[in-house]
């Protein structure tokens, strides 16, 4: 079965069967389960014989969760339960699942409704069964859920792990912590014509100048740490006329320090989607781009061009909640005239 909600139809949410394998569904076989105003996130689960619909919906302004059930999956779902308060306080968290934990506990695993610089931050909130339903987070004298900060973790069986962020590029594929902020050239990018480093070709962006219109930018997550401190290290033999390559944070806004080519001049340069400032000229074919940030999410480039000794360069940047993520860092590799040039990106260092 598949339970979907369309938006454009006054949010009605909708029960399909679907073929054996998973891939289609019977469209005569749809039934009409659910429907109101901002109502998403839909999931269904069926837990001790009984089928429950879980939802989202917006009341008063802000997002909660709710829950409908039945003894049969096709409904009718006459009980209904809100499972927690809409909270915008804590940033609303409402879309997320149910999980069983490995204590055999209950839990509800989200992201917040918003965010700021560091992105829809998730939590993992204890669930209470009450009369059959599962209510989030702490169990109110109304009997409905509000936001839980601190709890035992589930289980202790497992080792931390903490996400992937260097790279020196010797592999044979791009790492799991890089994500691409356009759907790549395949042609443009290479681990393999200069073994050990990444090579990123340059291309015109779709709008002149603009970090957010170009293609080819290598991309990871921003934490929310004590201390960040990223560092690509990056060979500009390679640039040519028009070219632009260097490391960039960006959402909804961006800025950028890296190496500007204007025919025989090579500079380094500062920019945002507001200003630009030309920096002294580079002339050897390495160069280190450094930025640091902490909790504040205050970005303060630097570079060099020994590796040693960083500078710092450009106006101090507030990375930017946009586009329902947090802010990114990346390397960004474009030509404003023409397809042309190339950069070679030894190592990225980020030590949070």
């Amino acid at each position: 079965y598949f339970v979907g909600t369309h938006f454009a139809d006054k949010y009605k949410t909708y029960l399909y069967r679907m073929t054996p394998d998973g891939k289609t569904l019977i469209e005569n076989s749809k039934i009409l389960i659910n429907e109101g105003y901002g109502r998403e996130a839909s999931k269904l689960y069926k837990i001790n014989g009984t089928y429950y619909h879980f939802f989202s919906e917006v009341k008063n302004g802000g997002r909660y969760i709710m829950m409908q059930r039945s003894s049969s999956i096709t409904g009718p779902y006459l009980e209904r339960k809100q499972l927690s308060h809409v909270q915008r306080e804590y940033n609303e968290p409402n879309q997320g699942g149910l999980v069983e934990g490995p204590d055999r506990k209950w839990y509800f695993f989200t992201h917040h409704g918003t965010g700021d610089w560091a992105g829809r931050i998730a939590s993992l909130l204890p669930v209470y069964w009450v009369d059959g339903w599962p209510i989030i987070g702490e169990v109110g004298q109304d009997g409905i859920g509000t936001m839980v900060w601190q709890a035992a973790k589930p289980s202790n069986e497992y080792p931390v792990r903490t996400p992937q962020s260097s790279d020196d590029f010797s592999k044979s594929v791009l790492s799991p912590q890089w994500e691409w902020n356009y759907q790549p050239r395949d042609e443009m990018w290479s681990l393999t014509e200069r073994p050990g480093n990444l090579r990123l070709k340059a291309f015109r962006p779709l709008v002149t100048d603009n970090l957010l219109k170009a293609g080819n930018t290598l991309t990871q997550r921003c934490f929310r740490t004590n201390k960040n401190e990223v560092i690509v290290k990056m060979n500009i033999e390679g640039i040519v006329d028009g070219q632009k390559a260097g490391l960039c944070h960006y959402s909804k806004s961006y800025a950028m320090v890296g190496v500007r080519q204007s025919g025989k001049d090579r500079n380094l340069e500062f920019q945002t989607n507001k200003e630009k400032i030309t920096g002294p000229a580079i002339k050897g074919n390495k160069v280190w781009i450094k930025s640091v940030w902490g909790l504040d999410g205050k970005s303060q480039f630097s570079y060099s061009t020994d590796g040693r000794k960083f500078t710092p360069f450009g106006e101090v940047y507030q990375l930017e909640w946009g586009y329902y993520r947090g802010s990114r860092i990346g390397i960004y590799c474009f030509n404003n005239i023409a397809d042309a040039g190339y950069i070679d990106v030894d190592e990225f260092i980020y030590l949070y």
